[in-house]
């Protein structure tokens, strides 16, 4: 039976191993951003690869495209998904007294309501019981920074967003779990892309707690 993966805010790093990673094992692979060209470019690396994946274009800030990209990868791949990435952030330096209310809430938008959205648009199609709606944290919602504070507050809500989406869906056979990368991704180290992708790929399989802080003992 086919299995699908929606990856939001696909792009090289760890939504481009996430796709290796699943796809490899026999997942259909639907990556969905903002930009056609970047998604051509990871659809004929991965089909190199004997990976079955498809771009698809989409703006996390927009409901009305999200619902429209979610609808075409269901054309493509089958009504069912097994796993919901949500991998997408908008990262602008600025302190909490610098940044305009304009531009913190656009940041809201991509790095928390566009994973509300999706989870929206997509739970009605989840595999119940086998599948896994997961969001991309990070150590700033356990560590805030003034440097980014848009992206801090960001994390924090979508960690609070994973807990409660987990105690809402949790009986009814839809996993929810965030890894809480707490560290800066980097190639060649333990927080390299492709070891943050099998911890995903352990995520989905093991379902077991809402949040996995990942991070070196």
């Amino acid at each position: 039976m086919n299995k699908t993966i929606i990856i939001i805010g696909a792009g090289k790093g760890i939504s481009y191993e996430t796709a290796r990673n699943f796809g490899l094992k026999g997942y259909n692979v639907a990556m969905i951003s903002r930009t056609l060209t970047s998604l051509q470019e990871l659809e004929t690396d991965l089909a190199s690869q004997g990976v079955t994946a498809k771009g698809f274009q989409g703006d996390v800030s927009s409901a009305s495209s999200m619902k429209d990209a979610l609808s075409a990868v269901r054309a493509e791949f089958g009504e069912e998904i097994e796993v919901l990435l949500y991998n997408a952030a908008s990262i602008r330096p600025g302190q909490p007294t610098s940044i305009t209310p304009e531009d913190f809430l656009y940041d809201f938008k991509v790095n928390v309501a566009g994973a509300l959205i999706a989870v929206q648009e997509a739970l009605p199609y989840m595999k119940k019981e086998s599948g896994s709606i997961l969001l991309t944290g990070g150590g700033l919602a356990l560590h805030p920074s003034a440097e980014v504070a848009s992206l801090s507050v960001g994390k924090a809500a979508l960690r609070s967003l994973a807990y409660s989406l987990h105690q809402e869906l949790s009986s009814k056979g839809v996993h929810v779990g965030t890894l809480t990368i707490n560290g800066f991704v980097q190639e060649d180290s333990y927080f390299s892309a492709d070891k943050i992708a099998g911890a995903l790929f352990k995520m989905h399989e093991n379902k077991g707690d809402v949040e996995v802080v990942y991070e070196e003992a």
